[in-house]
This record gives structure tokens, C-alpha cells and sequence, in this order.
């Protein structure tokens, strides 16, 4: 499949913003059960400005989700379908969780009771946009790298670790406190999310096309070799289903995601921990786990959809 970024970046930006109000209110929820006395004395400063953050970056992804879109100005017509399509409950899951991120920032700024009430509402609201994004991809029978549960496992889980190693960088920086709590919760998260998809590779590896040359072309020999498509110039078709590039780039590209959403933060994060005690040092080090780890995300995302081989490929499979 060839790689939109609009989408690419939609489904990163939003994995982010759900996984650090999801820190947040974890936090938050853990202050008030009285599982550490460090989170029970966090400045309203961290929830504050975490929320704003989240929003943020919800707010981007949903911004470049309209450039994936022929006709932007009839975006409202893709909530319609909410019944049956995974698409538009996404596009309802995704502005109430913007709706439940900013309240939950307001209600923090202004001391309201309700504030983790509001927190809560918004976890929800942010598992069911999980939900919602990757059935949108997990649904597709017919692409079969996609159709398996380690598709919203893996949405899951890079989000969740994108997430909060935002927010143990933001408490480095508004409650240092909390980094040894937040940091390794990043660190385990980043190593979950590298076994799920590093299980996925290899169930992808191992798969084989259910179409054959033959049953795309309606054509019963034994041995059918395509020379050529029959046309030179490109349609909708070679332009939409092929992601253009060679083998040996999306190879470098599968390396290059491994290290830069996985192991370069694993160690970062680590790093950032261990140097809590220097609050320029943890601010460097878990700022830059961050940064790298989302590029990482999206070399993972623009992986994730040029690994998926559609049946329709077996047809226009070769130019000359």
C-alpha cells in the first residue's frame, strides 16, 4: 500500500496525545489512592500543561487528517456512517477526546473537584479512539498483514510508550518527583510495544498471498508469468495500492524504526531516569527519547501500511 502521510502523522500525533492524558490521569488516579506520596504533592503546573500538550497534539493530527481528504469542506459527512463503519466512530472518538483532554486541563487550572472525574472520561474516550483506529485497519480480511489482533495491540502499545515518555520528559521539567515513576513505566511500555511488533514482523513474514497470478487474471495455465500490465501510463489503481519503493529502502526503513521508536529510546529513557537528580540532564535526555521516538513512530506507520501487499497488486504487479 503506498503510505499517506497525513494519515501517518493522524494516527502518531493522536497515539501521543492519548498515551500522555492517559499517563496523566494514571498519575493523578495513583496520587489519590495514595500510591505515592510524589504524586499526591504534583503541581497543577503538570496536569495543566500536560493536557495542553495532549490537546495539541490531537489537535495537529486531526488537522492533517483533513489533507487526506479530496474534498475537505464535506468532512462533516464522515461521521454518517457511524453505525457500520470504524472510520466514522473514529471521527466521533477523536473530537471528544479533544473535548475531555481540554476539560481536563481547564478543570485543573481552576481547582475543580471534578477534574479526575473528567480524567477518567477522557481514558475512555481515548481507548475507544485505540479502538476505533486500528479496526479500522485490523477489519480489512482481505489485507492480511493487517487483519490480525496485534494491530490494535501494536496502536495500543507505540501510543501508550510515545505517550508517557512525553510526560516523564514534562515532569522532568514541572515535576521531577514523578520521573521515577513515569520513566520506567516508558521503559516498559517501549519494550512491550517492541514484542508486539516485532511479533507481528514475523507473522508477516511467514504469510502467503491467498490470490494467485492465475485467479487475478482469470487465466487457468499452469504457468502465467506477467511481462507487463498492458498500459504505461498510471491510474488511480498503481498509484494508491503500490507504495513506489525498493525493496533494500523499506528494509532500511524496517531497521531504521526498530531503533529509532525502540532501543535509542529504551536507553534514553533509562539515561533521563538515572539523571533525575540533574534536572537539565533528565529534561535533555527524556526530551530527546521523545523526539526520536516519535520520528521512529513514523517510519513505523509509513512500515506499517507499505508492508501491506493488496490482492489487487497481483493485476497491475509490473510496469514492463
Amino acid at each position: 500500500m503506498r503510505p499517506a502521510f497525513s494519515v501517518v502523522f493522524l494516527t502518531t500525533l493522536c497515539g501521543a496525545a492519548q498515551g500522555l492524558l492517559i499517563a496523566l490521569v494514571g498519575v493523578e488516579v495513583a496520587g489519590r489512592l495514595g500510591w505515592g506520596a510524589a504524586s499526591a504533592m504534583t503541581s497543577q503546573s503538570f496536569y495543566v500543561v500536560g493536557a495542553g500538550v495532549s490537546v495539541a497534539l490531537g489537535a495537529l493530527g486531526l488537522l492533517a487528517s483533513f489533507f487526506h481528504l479530496g474534498h475537505p469542506e464535506r468532512a462533516w459527512r464522515a461521521i454518517a456512517m457511524w453505525r457500520t463503519s470504524w472510520l466514522s466512530r473514529e471521527c466521533l472518538a477523536l473530537p471528544a477526546f479533544l473535548a475531555c483532554a481540554f476539560a481536563y486541563g481547564v478543570a485543573h487550572w481552576i481547582g475543580s473537584p471534578y477534574a479526575i472525574a473528567i480524567g477518567v472520561l477522557g481514558v475512555l474516550a481515548g481507548a475507544a479512539l485505540f479502538v476505533c483506529t486500528s479496526m479500522i485497519y485490523a477489519c480489512l480480511r482481505f489485507l492480511q498483514e493487517w487483519a490480525t489482533p496485534l494491530t490494535m495491540v501494536n496502536f495500543v502499545l507505540l501510543g501508550c510508550a510515545s505517550g508517557f515518555t512525553l510526560a516523564a520528559a514534562c515532569s522532568a521539567w514541572l515535576a521531577p518527583a514523578l520521573v521515577g515513576a513515569l520513566a520506567p513505566c516508558a521503559c516498559v511500555l517501549t519494550l512491550a510495544g517492541c514484542a508486539s511488533r516485532i511479533a507481528s514482523l514475523a507473522r508477516n513474514a511467514r504469510l502467503r498471498p491467498k490470490s494467485t497470478l492465475q485467479s487475478a487474471t482469470g487465466i487457468k495455465g499452469p504457468n502465467v508469468v506477467q511481462k507487463s500490465r498492458g498500459f504505461t501510463a498510471q491510474s488511480f489503481n498503481t498509484r494508491e495500492f503500490f507504495h513506489g519503493q525498493t525493496a533494500r529502502t523499506v528494509q532500511t526503513v524496517k531497521w531504521a524504526f526498530l531503533l529509532g521508536a525502540f532501543a535509542v529510546p529504551f536507553v534514553l529513557t533509562a539515561l533521563g531516569a538515572a539523571a533525575s537528580s540533574s534536572v537539565a540532564s533528565s529534561i535533555a535526555l527524556l526530551g530527546a527519547a521523545f523526539v526520536i521516538q516519535y520520528a521512529g513512530l513514523v517510519a513505523e506507520r509509513w512500515f506499517f501500511f507499505a508492508e501491506a501487499r493488496h490482492p489487487q497488486n497481483l493485476y497491475y504487479g509490473r510496469a514492463s
